[in-house]
């Protein structure tokens, strides 16, 4: 296999997603393994400022399409089509999100091409080789792409964001859409319990598990979290109880986050936790089992009792 990659990005809103950054270090990654170039599409929105943000240190070209303001599967399966039939890269690249895995397949199936989700590295030497996690990340696999062309939907939080500044062609593609086949349109947006809080955002989030016991002692943690000027999250069994809403669970069923820092409060780390927080820059660890597997990733661990931990850093944040 070899090629140029078209990388596909993605924005929400106005604002483009941080999974748009790693696209570029991950497509960059996988364009120097094929020995071609890597091309970024942007497609909707602000295209021209979208495409000046994203004009960084790797990036070869972006192809701007100027169709509509926020994600639409029908559009995007037209244009990212078009895209390949001009470009004919070795690989398409998309994040593994919820509208990259609402269009991924349809690209795919359109394009004739096997499809890889959710891949956390990738490597060639003739043959493309793509990393991906299984049984809840616990097993790591190895898949052979027998193929000269792909589809690859990329994990976010795995790869570092782009940095530099670039000095790509930014150029116009004119992709020719059939209205007819636009079976739906984006009406409004409604943010899922919680209000407006996304974690995905946050600079810095303090994180609550088990360890904390009652549902009222949540509020220690808020207390921490206001102090810091920090977002609280969660790990899954307190949204299993109800104790805080689903926006709020970081892990493989809630939500990848990579913040500046990561604290985690009674969390004993488990896989599945784990794998939506360990691109996080520094993580800090609380907890009073010494083995928990949360120490194997942070970089400051303290073990202790978070009852006692939690207010005097509250108080000397305060």
């Amino acid at each position: 296999m070899s090629g140029d990659v078209l990388a596909i990005t993605e924005h929400r809103r106005g604002d483009l997603r941080d999974v748009s950054y790693e696209l570029i270090t991950a497509g960059r990654q996988l364009a120097d393994a094929l020995g071609g170039d890597l091309h970024l599409a942007v497609i909707s929105g602000e295209v021209s400022d979208f495409a000046d943000q994203l004009n960084r240190d790797g990036v070869d070209a972006i192809h701007t399409v100027d169709e509509g303001e926020e994600f639409n599967h029908d559009v995007y399966t037209q244009v990212i089509t078009q895209l390949y039939d001009e470009l004919q890269p070795g690989a398409v690249v998309m994040p593994n999100s919820v509208n990259g895995l609402d269009y991924a397949p349809a690209v795919a199936n359109r394009l004739d091409l096997p499809l890889v989700t959710d891949a956390i590295d990738f490597s060639a030497d003739g043959t493309l080789e793509v990393t991906r996690e299984q049984y809840g990340s616990k097993v790591e696999t190895t898949v052979e792409v027998d193929a000269d062309h792909v589809a690859l939907t990329i994990r976010p939080g795995e790869w570092p964001a782009a940095e530099g500044t670039g000095d790509a062609e930014i150029a116009t593609f004119d992709a020719t859409i059939d209205e007819s086949a636009v079976k739906s349109t984006v009406t409004g947006f409604e943010e899922v319990g919680g209000g407006d809080v996304d974690i995905t955002e946050a600079d810095i989030l303090v994180s609550v598990g088990r360890g904390i016991k009652e549902e009222e002692n949540i509020e220690l943690v808020q207390a921490l979290a206001d102090a810091l000027g920090a977002t609280l999250s969660s790990s899954r069994p307190i949204v299993d109880n109800g104790w805080l809403p689903k926006n709020r669970q970081v892990g493989q069923s809630g939500k990848v986050v990579t913040p500046d820092v990561y604290i985690a409060i009674g969390i004993s780390g488990a896989v599945q936790h784990v794998a939506g927080m360990k691109g996080s820059d520094t993580i800090i660890a609380i907890n009073t089992d010494p083995n928990a597997p949360i120490f194997d990733i942070a970089d400051y661990g303290i073990v202790d009792d978070l009852f006692d931990v939690v207010p005097a850093l509250t108080e000397q944040f305060e």
